[in-house]
């Protein structure tokens, strides 16, 4: 008897914590060009390329009011669009949202917006237009391709081994960003308040620059003219590489930049 007791708890543990494991998920058939959102409040938000056919959204719900969080989904047509909920006045609740989302490799969407009000954003192994986005938490793009927004209000954002275009910004973290290839013909604008700003680049980038920081270094090794502010310790570079088919910004209220070429 004890011994069926013990097999019957053990074949049955796994269905139990897979049960545990996801409060959400649903997954959408969805065209090239489609639009995927997911908004988040408080947790983190992880997005990544595989070589399935669907998306994939998978939400988790942690901590002990958790049960006062919902998730909805508001999808319709070639549209994705899931989001956490939070009832009025539950400031003080203990809950978050985890969301994994899985996308096919490869094909191109509109990730609308991709975010989080507290909590990190990570995007890997995608292609399209994507805008992610934390007000406070880390933004982290890596492998992906097409156009990028990428911004936090209080932390770092970090792009790496993309192709294609990038808008970077931060309000207090810094901003690193490495291009591997430049696609397409938009501007692109890099900045922070009071971080660094580290932009890599291919040698072949063709752009009206201007470059200012008010209270930090400048370096680049782009053939520019680095000229020191007359009246603080700013410095500042504009200049033409090429034709200047787009325009490049990067700033700093108090930060170092540096335009890098890979």
């Amino acid at each position: 008897m004890m011994y069926s007791a013990l097999t019957c708890l053990l074949s049955c543990l796994p269905l139990s914590l897979t049960a545990l494991a996801q409060d959400f998920q649903h997954s959408y058939s969805l065209g090239s060009g489609g639009s995927i959102n997911i908004r988040n409040v408080s947790g983190n938000v992880q997005v990544t390329g595989y070589d399935g056919q669907a998306v994939v959204v998978t939400g988790i719900k942690e901590g002990r009011n958790s049960d006062k969080v919902s998730i909805e989904d508001q999808s319709s047509g070639n549209n994705v669009d899931v989001r956490a909920r939070y009832p009025e006045h539950c400031n003080d609740c203990d809950a978050s949202v985890r969301f994994e989302v899985k996308v096919p490799r490869g094909v191109a969407y509109r990730y609308n917006s991709i975010s989080s009000v507290s909590g990190d954003v990570d995007v890997a192994g995608v292609s399209g237009e994507l805008t992610a986005k934390a007000v406070s938490g880390e933004v982290t793009v890596k492998d992906v391709t097409g156009s990028i927004h990428a911004s936090s209000v209080s932390g770092n954002v970090h792009v790496g081994k993309v192709a294609g275009t990038v808008n970077a910004k931060s309000t207090s973290g810094n901003v690193e960003v490495e291009i591997v290839s430049l696609e397409g013909a938009g501007n692109m604008d890099f900045g922070s308040v009071s971080g660094n700003v580290r932009v890599k680049l291919p040698g072949n980038l063709d752009a009206e620059i201007s470059l200012s920081t008010m209270s930090g270094d400048l370096k680049t090794d782009f053939p520019l003219t680095i000229e020191k502010s007359k009246w603080g310790s700013g410095q500042k570079a504009n200049g033409r590489v090429g034709s200047g088919s787009r325009n490049l910004k990067m700033s700093s209220v108090s930060g170092d930049l540096s335009l890098l070429q890979m």
